[in-house]
């Protein structure tokens, strides 16, 4: 695995090694080892999938304490935009966030340590998403901040009446209002 830093402390990008001939390819996803070698001593207690057609927005969610959650997510079909915000109040990058596109065939994962807000937007016609986490979910310690939030102005490479959300997620409110790490 490769590890493509972002600019913001501990959130990552992985390239894994792709082995493809005629058949196909392989590739490991994910060794426990080598994560721990190259990223950090997490350990994952739950695996999580969604499938989401075009223009399905996810978020920006967040686990608040004491069920705060560091995410390995990646695309196993389709296209998405994935986006984190560093919410660590003490962080030189508060506020800041980071995109990256995932999808089947560039087979990235992307890590996004405690602390952060995550969502993301499907790009093509349908994406499975999977994510790994590091603290079981806890519906009642839910967070999040508002996708189209002026402070962040975040692109998110789809004109905003052909978005699809939840309400809950048209709820979340703004950076300035949300919820922050120490």
């Amino acid at each position: 695995m490769n590890i493509i830093e972002t600019g913001i402390d501990g959130l990552l990008i992985i390239k894994p090694n792709v082995y493809g001939d005629s058949r196909g390819y392989f590739m490991e996803s994910f060794k426990l080892n080598e994560f721990q070698d190259k990223v950090c001593n997490t350990v994952f207690v739950q695996d999580n999938e969604s499938k989401s057609k075009f223009g399905v927005l996810r978020g920006l969610h967040f686990q608040k304490p004491p069920y705060v959650q560091a995410k390995l997510v990646r695309v196993l079909q389709g296209k998405v935009l994935d986006v984190a915000v560093d919410l660590r109040k003490n962080s030189d990058t508060f506020g800041k966030h980071f995109a990256v596109e995932l999808s089947e065939e560039n087979k990235l994962q992307f890590f996004i340590p405690r602390g952060f807000a995550h969502g993301f937007i499907v790009l093509s016609e349908n994406a499975v998403f999977s994510y790994k986490v590091d603290n079981a979910y806890a519906p009642e310690s839910e967070g999040g901040i508002r996708f189209d939030c002026p402070q962040l102005a975040i692109d998110w490479k789809i004109e905003t009446d052909k978005l699809i959300l939840s309400e809950k997620d048209r709820l979340l409110p703004e950076l300035k209002n949300a919820y922050t790490f120490e």
